[in-house]
């Protein structure tokens, strides 16, 4: 008696390699061509000027392990927030102790322009997809920060830190903003 072997099981194993030969480099170009999580992240942030910075603010939130680019833009856009809130703060501390200071009074109108227009805007466009009003609300942002930073004589910012804090996290969601456009 010969072994042979069933004209429907030859079928079957021709449509199993079929298969393996159709959708495996498939699933393996949905892997290397459409980053997600870690990857995306990473990718992303290569293109900003602060990479670490950039994937140390995006891996703080675990969203972004489930983001697409614009929504790590969202991410990023709520951490300057978050820095610029805690700017005015500090501005807000400062003004105690010395009530009136022009410079840090015009820093709080520049930082309310931030907190209450610049990233409701770029958390807006970038939740919709808009990325050159995403990129104008986070360079703005970036842009006052850097006029409060001007308001004192060189070295004798009380913000400093701060502020370069604030512009760094900007320049990134305005980044960001770029890669999508």
């Amino acid at each position: 008696m010969k072994n042979s072997i069933s004209p429907k099981l030859m079928l079957s194993l021709l449509e199993i390699a079929l298969c393996l030969i159709v959708f495996l480099p498939i699933s393996h170009c949905k892997v290397s061509y459409f980053p997600t999580g870690a990857n995306l992240i990473d990718l992303t942030c290569r293109k900003t000027p602060y990479y670490d910075l950039c994937v140390i603010s995006l891996n703080s939130d675990l969203q972004s392990y489930t983001a697409d680019v614009a929504g790590l833009g969202v991410i990023m856009a709520d951490v300057v927030k978050a820095k610029a809130t805690d700017s005015l703060n500090k501005i807000n501390e400062l003004l105690k102790q010395s009530p009136g200071d022009p410079s840090l009074t015009t820093c709080v109108d520049y930082y309310k322009t931030v907190t209450e227009a610049d990233v409701p805007l770029a958390n807006e466009a970038f939740a919709s997809g808009n990325a050159k009003l995403a990129d104008q609300g986070m360079s703005n942002a970036g842009y006052l920060i850097d006029l409060c930073e001007s308001q004192f004589s060189e070295g004798s910012s009380p913000l400093t830190d701060e502020n370069k804090s604030a512009h760094d996290v900007a320049a990134v969601g305005a980044s960001i903003a770029r890669t999508m456009l």
